[in-house]
C-alpha cells in the first residue's frame, strides 16, 4: 500500500458501512478514530456479538448500520472524561487506497465532523495540517 497524503479534513468512504464520501476530521492528536453513533444497541447474529447503532450520511439524514462488534474499551474522550465505547472495525477507503481501521462509536452531534481518524489509523498517510481536500482535487 503507497503512502497517500491528506489535509487536516478530507472525504473517505466506509464501503462495509455502506457510506460513501463522509467528511472526515484527520486528527493527529488523537489516538482512536471515532464514527458518530447513537442508540446502539447491541445484538447477536449466528452467536456472534453485532452492533446496530445509527448515524448520518453525509448528506445529513439518520441512517441505521449494523457491524460486528470487535470491542468494547475505554478512551478519553476531548474533554479529558473516561468513556467505555463500543469499537467495531471496518474498511476505510480514501485517495484510492483501502485499508481495515478500528472505530469507536460516540455521539458527536455537536461536532462539524462525524468521523474523527486518529493516529492508529494513519500508517499510511502523511498529513499536511495546513491543507485540506487534497483527495478531491
Amino acid at each position: 500500500m503507497s503512502v497517500i497524503t491528506v489535509g487536516w479534513h478530507e472525504k473517505g468512504s466506509l464501503p462495509l458501512l455502506g457510506i460513501r464520501r463522509l467528511p472526515i476530521k484527520i486528527d493527529t492528536g488523537a489516538k482512536t478514530s471515532s464514527l458518530h453513533a447513537t442508540d446502539i444497541e447491541v445484538f447477536n447474529k449466528a452467536d456472534i456479538p453485532w452492533v446496530r447503532f445509527k448515524t448520518v450520511s453525509p448528506l445529513g439524514e439518520a441512517i441505521t448500520v449494523e457491524s460486528e462488534l470487535f470491542d468494547k474499551r475505554e478512551v478519553k474522550s476531548s474533554n479529558g472524561q473516561i468513556q467505555a465505547r463500543y469499537v467495531i472495525k471496518t474498511l476505510l477507503e480514501m485517495g484510492g487506497e483501502q485499508w481495515s481501521i478500528q472505530l469507536t462509536l460516540a455521539n458527536r452531534k455537536r461536532m462539524r465532523f462525524k468521523m474523527l481518524l486518529g493516529r492508529r489509523a494513519m500508517k499510511h498517510i502523511r498529513v499536511l495540517p495546513t491543507k485540506a481536500d487534497l483527495l478531491s482535487s
